[in-house]
């Protein structure tokens, strides 16, 4: 469990402390009540998919600028299909599938 990348995610703007890598030393400096570790632990499985998510977005985007958008602009100008611009598109999301959900 990365407590860093759950506060980061599901307590955004609440001020806290953490020495080390384990619950024992968080120190909550916000107002709103702590999270226990319990919580924590409930809120790993989703902070795992959320970023394993973002991933597959970042290395589609960057596919997609580099085979499929230039290929759209040819389709614009009748220099390609537009089956094959759909095909580029379907190959990077065949490449860089999102994971099963939560």
């Amino acid at each position: 469990m990365d407590i860093i990348k759950i506060l980061t995610k599901k307590y955004p703007g609440a001020q806290w402390v953490l020495s080390g890598s384990d619950y024992s030393g968080l120190e909550w400096l916000d107002e709103s009540p702590k999270p226990t570790k319990k919580e924590l632990e409930a809120l790993w499985p989703e902070v795992q998919a959320e970023t394993a998510r973002a991933e597959v977005e970042r290395a589609r985007q960057a596919a997609y600028q580099q085979t499929a958008d230039p290929l759209f602009f040819e389709y614009q100008r009748g220099d390609a299909t537009e089956q094959e611009w759909l095909d580029a598109v379907q190959a990077v999301k065949d490449a860089h599938p999102y994971p099963d959900p939560v």
